[in-house]
């Protein structure tokens, strides 16, 4: 179990009690702590975790991979800091892993509630989350670094995360994994993650995210998450349109109103089943919260799908963001 974490100190304690639960035996578990300014390295020694602190802040994909160097194990298990196991996680992916040689890495989903509920937003990203990841299951070709397991010969052919891809690590992995081994996304595999709270955190990184996805979408269309999956990215630039169109209302008339209203209209219908569960989960006051923030989160994706469009066409070390591959890890002593 290789655990990255960085000032997660309120949800360290509770991964590490799920770790602790798990009905697989015999798990080592490693704790990289990212140069935490709280409690975190505490936590870890006091729940009995190897422990290794880094010189300076590495970010999570470099800190996975020294994960990677210390762990002993055959089967590698990358757990988030701020991510809480059923207890059966861990047995379920070494079955999958084990008993399949064609699967080289599993990937677990996330519960419809968060780990801590601190805000409507997080409630938010929590049930769009739960929704996606579960209507995804079944083989997939990006990864889901916070609740990911490989095999140890898979990971040392494949090679490490990218530390240079703070943003996009997860895609790169899953684009050079799935080119020779399955990924199988299952909720045999699950838990509860503490998802961003605030919607300036989830604007930020949802933008980040698409526009650094992009030069892998255009050269893997059928790539997870990408344009041809489906009428969920018709739901983005439908929401885009919504609002560059709006304006012609002050110079149409109201009736111009309608095409944007339609627009508004679209988004929500291209992702219909979302909007459903959450209708019947949440009721008709949180339902409209959420297709708010998901409208706005659907113009940001679409502005970084743009953004992006543009990198791609202007910078030739973007346009082979995902080209060179990484040299396979050295398995430490």
């Amino acid at each position: 179990m290789i655990i990255p974490n960085y000032n997660y100190a309120r949800t360290l304690r509770l991964c590490l009690e799920s770790v602790r639960a798990q009905t697989y035996p015999n798990i080592e578990v490693i704790v990289v702590d990212d140069r935490s300014t709280d409690d975190s390295v505490a936590i870890a020694h006091e729940y009995g975790a190897d422990v290794t602190v880094t010189p300076e802040n590495i970010g999570a994909p470099a800190a996975r991979n020294l994960g990677a160097e210390r762990a002993g194990g055959e089967v590698l298990f990358f757990l988030d800091s701020d991510v809480a196991l059923a207890p059966d996680a861990v047995a379920g992916a070494a079955a999958l892993l084990t008993g399949d040689p064609s699967v080289g890495g599993v990937c677990g989903t996330y519960d419809a509630e968060p780990l801590i509920r601190d805000s409507l937003v997080e409630e938010v990203r929590s049930l769009q989350l739960y929704a996606w990841i579960h209507g995804g299951q079944g083989d997939i070709s990006t990864v889901y670094t916070a609740l990911f397991a490989v095999r140890r010969d898979v990971w040392e052919e494949v090679g490490g995360f990218d530390p240079a891809l703070r943003h996009s690590e997860n895609a790169d992995y899953g684009h050079r994994l799935s080119a020779r081994y399955r990924i199988v996304l299952t909720e045999a595999v699950h838990g509860r993650h503490d998802h961003d709270d605030t919607l300036r955190v989830l604007i930020s990184k949802m933008f980040h995210r698409a526009r650094m996805h992009m030069p892998l979408y255009l050269r893997r269309p059928d790539f997870s998450g990408g344009p041809s999956n489906g009428l969920r990215g018709w739901a983005t630039l439908a929401a885009l349109g919504a609002v560059l169109t709006a304006p012609l209302a002050a110079l149409a008339g109201l009736w111009a109103l309608l095409l944007p209203v339609l627009l508004v209209v679209l988004s929500v219908v291209f992702d219909g089943g979302m909007y459903r569960m959450v209708l019947r989960r949440k009721g008709l006051w949180f339902c409209g919260y959420f297709t708010a923030v998901w409208f706005l989160v659907n113009v940001t994706v679409a502005l970084a799908v743009f953004a992006g469009l543009a990198q791609w066409l202007l910078s030739a070390r973007f346009r082979h963001t995902y080209d060179a591959p990484l040299a396979a890890p050295a398995r430490s002593a």
